[in-house]
């Protein structure tokens, strides 16, 4: 039960981290940049969870930096260009499709049990995708390859997720420790980003992100404490719900930018049944 609750904490922090980043990349701030100054934040809180708990294990800490090259670096570079091209409630929604890729993973690598239920869910977050991708009246800030950045982030994330949660079988590391190492490699993978394609780096930019990264470093913590506790199968499709916070943040505080439709909140539900159904089935 712990995993769970976990998992739907990390899933509403997420959709909020979601809709902060568009106020603060509508100021027409490099998204490479955003995504650094997101990430930083995060690590802090982890870092403040880490000193908390008190465990150093440094020694052992390594192989979740090595995760972090993966998420946060790559998937939040992908993830915050997803945003600025597609908005946070379309980016949102499409991510939630993770759940197909993640019990893809987990059973193919890690080799928990595959089950009938898995082809329905998977079935619901295609038909889910469809209904995205196929959605008719979209603004104008809405792009296509903003969604493609977001389905490529989805990959990232749920592959980042397998290699996580098997760490964490037999690690003897704190949750929090290993998220401090994850982010922290994370931001040095999107630092290194940054100078090598020599974009201007301005602490000026940097107040706007803090809000997001700091919903951002509060989810992840939620998700590690959550992976440690349960499989991957489970709290993957629980994660994925951020969909449906990402959606109604949306329409609640970006209404007149984002213009939350039918569609895509019927796409959204989909994608969201698909990803529960494989999680009550696991």
């Amino acid at each position: 039960m712990d995993a769970v609750v976990l998992a739907l904490c990390s899933a509403a922090l997420f959709g909020g981290m979601t809709v902060a980043l568009r106020p603060a990349l509508a100021r027409g701030d490099d998204p490479l940049v955003g995504a650094l100054w997101t990430v930083l934040p995060a690590a802090g809180v982890a870092l403040i969870a880490a000193a908390i708990v008190g465990d150093w294990n440094i020694a052992a800490v390594w192989p979740f930096a090595l995760a972090g090259i993966l998420g946060p670096g790559v998937s939040q570079i992908l993830f915050t260009l997803a945003i600025r091209d597609a908005g946070p409630s379309r980016a949102s929604a499409t991510v939630g499709m993770a759940p197909l890729f993640a019990v893809t993973f987990a059973v193919v690598l890690l080799g928990e049990p595959l089950a009938a239920g898995i082809l329905i869910g998977a079935v619901l977050i295609v038909t889910g995708g469809i209904l995205l991708a196929s959605e008719g009246g979209r603004p104008k800030h809405v792009k296509t390859i903003g969604l493609v950045f977001a389905l490529s982030a989805a990959g990232v994330f749920a592959f980042r997720d397998t290699v996580v949660r098997w760490l964490s079988i037999d690690s003897d590391v704190s949750p929090e420790l290993a998220i401090s190492a994850t982010l922290l490699a994370g931001a040095a993978t999107i630092l290194v980003a940054v100078m090598v394609s020599r974009r201007r780096l301005t602490l000026r930019s940097l107040p706007a992100f803090v809000p997001a990264g700091l919903l951002f470093g509060l989810s992840y913590v939620s998700l590690y404490e959550a992976f440690f506790r349960g499989r991957l199968s489970v709290v993957a499709p629980l994660v994925a719900t951020e969909s449906l916070w990402g959606v109604g943040l949306s329409a609640l505080f970006l209404r007149r930018i984002e213009h939350v439709g039918r569609r895509l909140v019927i796409g959204a539900l989909f994608v969201v049944a698909g990803g529960i159904v494989i999680g009550l089935t696991r």
